[in-house]
């Protein structure tokens, strides 16, 4: 009897040791453990493109030339989860097939500094490539630049572009004919670099278990993603069907040095995804987006790879952008079954959104 007593006993102390040492959840874990990381920003029936987010948390967006109907707006201001206005006015929207010198005409890429907003106009209609600046509160163009046929000829497609406002320059990335075009936005000088890095890897694209293809083959493409770093002084770069992401000092650009010296400078900061967008913040951290696995990857300022976020809503993210106040923005445009990708019908289906989330 009493060693039936003692067996009792010991069991129960252990069941008791048990749940002491189990983690105890509590209803503020709970909360934590259903909160959505993904909060829907915009919610379109059109394509967006890239994204821009001001100080004050104002959101842009590019619409993108792929798979939208001609009467959509080239560049709109989001006014809330389903609505948006033209930016900066009416009157700087093209809605129609016919091109126009003095209206957007198939606008991408998108970068706010200091309360101006750069946009990069690819010209697929006007058939030349031009780079727009807005004062976001003015709504006034304080910056144009058409740029020569020898730096962009017709088709070109500069996708991505990092801004200098310190120094006056931009960086933009052609995926059509590789290369890096430089800007100084000063004298209004303007040269187009290439390296071999800039390249396609002979990677395949493959989303959902499938090849992805564009122009009947399997799609290989070029330098894309490019951002700066806080202080301005490195260029970081990639190709969108690419896994490294390269370094090189801009104050070589700035110091007119030759293509030469800038290709013994370029250096790999570490790996990538294939990533259609980039965004780098102020301590060196760089977010991707990763087509092939529905999210958004981090690399560390030491080189460290991780995935930040896996989600199947995340159908194409084509664009990032880091906030002041401490969030991710990116969108969500399912552009691998837009016409241009399928050769064929728009297999996407709306609506498509712009996310954002907490770093």
């Amino acid at each position: 009897m009493e060693m039936k007593r003692n067996v009792i006993l010991v069991v129960m102390a252990v069941v008791m040791l048990s749940r002491c040492n189990s983690p105890q959840k509590n209803s503020e874990d709970e909360k934590v453990q259903e909160k959505d990381p993904l909060e829907v920003v915009a919610n379109l029936t059109i394509r967006p493109g890239n994204v821009a987010v001001s100080s004050n948390n104002r959101v842009f967006t590019t619409v993108h030339p792929f798979g939208n109907p001609a009467s959509a707006m080239e560049l709109i201001e989001i006014t809330g989860e389903t609505t948006y206005e033209a930016f900066p006015n009416e009157n700087y929207q093209n809605i129609s097939e016919e091109a126009s010198d003095d209206r957007l005409d198939t606008p991408l890429g998108i970068r706010i500094n200091n309360k101006k907003l750069w946009i990069i106009d690819i010209g697929l209609k006007l058939g030349k490539t031009r780079l727009f600046t807005f004062d976001i509160e003015s709504r006034e163009e304080v910056f144009r630049f058409d740029f020569p046929e020898e730096v962009a000829p017709k088709g070109s497609f500069l996708q991505d572009l990092a801004v200098d406002d310190k120094n006056g320059w931009v960086y933009l990335a052609d995926i059509a004919n590789p290369g890096i075009i430089v800007l100084n936005t000063e004298n209004g000088e303007a040269r187009r670099f290439y390296d071999d890095s800039m390249n396609p890897e002979n990677v395949d694209m493959i989303i959902d278990e499938k090849v992805v293809y564009f122009g009947g083959a399997p799609a290989r493409v070029a330098v894309n993603p490019i951002t700066l770093s806080e202080d301005r002084n490195t260029l970081y770069y990639g190709a969108m069907s690419g896994t490294t992401w390269y370094q090189l000092p801009a104050e070589l650009f700035r110091n007119g040095a030759s293509d030469d010296t800038i290709r013994e400078a370029i250096r790999v900061k570490g790996p990538k995804p294939v990533s259609d967008g980039a965004a780098t913040d102020n301590i060196g951290n760089t977010y991707f987006t990763n087509i092939q696995h529905h999210g958004i990857d981090v690399l560390t300022d030491a080189g460290d790879l991780s995935p930040i976020v896996r989600d199947t809503r995340i159908d194409w993210p084509d664009n990032v952008s880091v906030s002041d106040s401490g969030y991710l923005y990116f969108t969500v445009n399912q552009l691998h079954k837009s016409p241009e990708f399928t050769g064929g019908e728009d297999e996407g289906k709306g609506p498509f959104y712009i996310y954002r989330m907490r770093l």
